[in-house]
């Protein structure tokens, strides 16, 4: 990185004039994939990869929104300020070179197993964000309806309700696969050409492939795979398993009694359904070959046939993302149809899973234990982070139940840690002090408005499929800024904001997009006496809130 450091400001830029720019070539890219205009498409990606406004948004992206950007490389480098993220900016081209990743090791959240990361260096995370933007409309354009992972205005629940809409018409036999080590075995020969990119950008991502791993000291080398981390990961995995729901659909076409089988991709998770047994195990066989190609093969483990509705192979039903897939018979009085009036004689259930739910239970175990020795209002602001998430990830679903019955787990824990830190008290004295009864058993302290917020008091919400062949670079900002208000992953506080304010920054008058980062802010600050209801709130971009930020503790210094 340079020394000399520019005399002009990072908040004097014109964030608005920058993004338009960007996007207005990026959609440019995506039209010409879309009608397979590869000239094109390679000379608006140079054009990109060389625009400063790209360069700025590239180096915001690393150094502000993303949530580790913290997290130092081999060099060290975690923190820039707005003087280096411009000399930084001046630093970002094509250069064919790459410094090794340094590995970090993380649980994964299933298994007692250790996740390994790649944490680039500031720069070349900063440069694969700008390759990213050039090569993410092109792919977008070509990727597949049913690829959900990892992708701009895609989601965990766009996936499970496709696996709804197939399974709720008529029973189905289902793959549920999981490919083994996915990231750590992509052949790089095989990935390169399939990208299929100018010259330079293909040099340039074969120098990030084989940059190598340092980890406790030692240099490793990458002869195969994509480090987790880096910014452009989740991209090339999706390019290396581009075209599987292509390959079924070729080899086992629609016939008069059955449609072709579907393939419901998140990740390096898929499931495919089809009412045949026979092309199930058709599908297993085809996909395992297929995968060889790019050097990965199916885990064993975690590779399984089943039902959706009768007993195979074990208790019918799956697992995905979380949550647990079953239909369940029914009735005569409560039988649904097929939308024909013909009776189907199944109910189609998801709801979250057993292990899912284990795995809440026990993090609510462990921060109540964490404040055991602290106050109530402590207790609470650990608690509610924790149960709002879980929640409101789960809402899409028939969590009702669920909910409850966390709700009654969770009184009892509470109970326990009430007792513990008053053994002399009685039960009246202890529920007096910590529970407010006129307001439905509330765990709140008494004359304050902090309140621990229950589980059944989410409400369930169906979420709306994002459509088969939409994407955030299409152009159709209503329709993307109008899917932020109903998104699971918005909370209702972020949802009542973007109603208000239809869908727009009021710092920077732009639309939201998915993935940006976003920040709720007081208009009128609370240290200067600003109070917290909605009419004193606004959603910002993470960098408007900053220069907002910025301008205001100027004003403070300056009188």
């Amino acid at each position: 990185m340079s020394t000399a450091l520019p005399m002009y400001g990072w908040n004097t830029i014109r964030w608005k004039e920058v993004e338009r720019r960007v996007w207005q070539l990026q959609k440019r890219i995506y039209q010409a994939s879309s009608r397979g205009d590869g000239r094109t498409v390679r000379k608006l990606q140079r054009l990109l990869m060389k625009s400063r406004s790209a360069k700025l948004l590239a180096v915001r992206r690393v150094t502000q929104d993303n949530q580790g950007k913290r997290t130092a490389g081999i060099d060290g480098v975690k923190s820039l300020t707005r003087p280096e993220r411009i000399a930084l900016v001046d630093t970002l081209r094509i250069n064919r070179k790459a410094k090794p990743v340094r590995r970090v090791w993380i649980p994964k959240t299933s298994s007692d197993e250790l996740r390994p990361l790649g944490i680039p260096t500031m720069h070349d995370r900063a440069l694969q964000a700008l390759v990213k933007a050039a090569l993410e409309p092109e792919w977008e354009a070509r990727f597949e309806p049913n690829s959900y992972g990892f992708r701009p205005g895609r989601s965990c629940h766009d996936a499970i309700e496709a696996i709804h809409m197939a399974t709720s018409r008529r029973d189905k036999w289902v793959l549920d696969a999981d490919i083994a080590k996915c990231y750590d075995r992509i052949n790089h020969k095989a990935l390169l050409e399939k990208v299929n990119t100018s010259p330079s950008v293909r040099r340039q991502l074969k120098a990030w492939l084989q940059a190598g791993v340092m980890d406790g000291g030692k240099l490793f080398p990458t002869e195969e795979g994509v480090p987790q981390g880096g910014t452009i990961s989740p991209l090339l995995a999706n390019i290396a398993l581009h075209g599987l729901e292509r390959i079924v659909a070729e080899k086992f076409p629609r016939t008069e009694k059955h449609r072709v089988p579907l393939l419901v991709r998140y990740a390096d998770d898929l499931v495919v359904f089809h009412a045949e047994r026979q092309v199930i195990e058709g599908c297993q066989l085809l996909i395992s070959e297929w995968l060889l190609k790019m050097g990965l093969e199916l885990k064993p483990s975690k590779t399984r046939i089943t039902h959706t509705l009768k007993v195979a192979e074990g208790k019918p039903g799956f697992d995905f993302l979380g949550f647990h897939l079953r239909q369940f018979p029914v009735g005569k009085t409560k039988t649904g149809t097929n939308g024909h009036g013909k009776p189907l004689g199944f109910k189609t259930i998801i709801k979250p899973s057993k292990a899912a739910i284990k795995r809440h239970v026990q993090k609510l175990r462990e921060t109540v234990r964490t404040y055991k020795h602290m106050d109530q209002k402590r207790l609470i602001r650990g608690l509610n982070p924790v149960i709002v998430g879980w929640t409101g990830y789960y809402r899409t679903a028939a969590s009702r139940k669920t909910f409850e019955k966390l709700s009654d787990v969770l009184f009892r824990m509470l109970w326990a840690w009430g007792r513990y830190r008053h053994p002399k008290k009685g039960r009246r004295w202890i529920k007096d002090k910590y529970w407010r009864l006129k307001e439905h058993r509330a765990f709140r302290p008494r004359n304050h408005a902090l309140k621990l917020h229950q589980h059944y008091e989410t409400a369930i919400r169906r979420h709306v499929k994002v459509q088969n062949i939409r994407s955030p670079y299409d152009g159709d900002w209503v329709y993307w800024s109008t899917r932020m208000g109903r998104s699971p992953e918005v909370s209702n506080r972020v949802a009542e904001l973007l109603k208000r304010q239809r869908g727009r920054c009021p710092e920077c008058k732009l639309f939201f997009k998915y993935g940006d980062a976003l920040e709720v802010d007081h208009i009128v600050p609370r240290a200067l006496g600003g109070a917290t209801a909605y009419y004193n709130r606004q959603l910002l971009h993470c960098h408007c809130h900053d220069s907002k930020s910025a301008r205001e503790a100027g004003r403070t210094r300056h009188g």
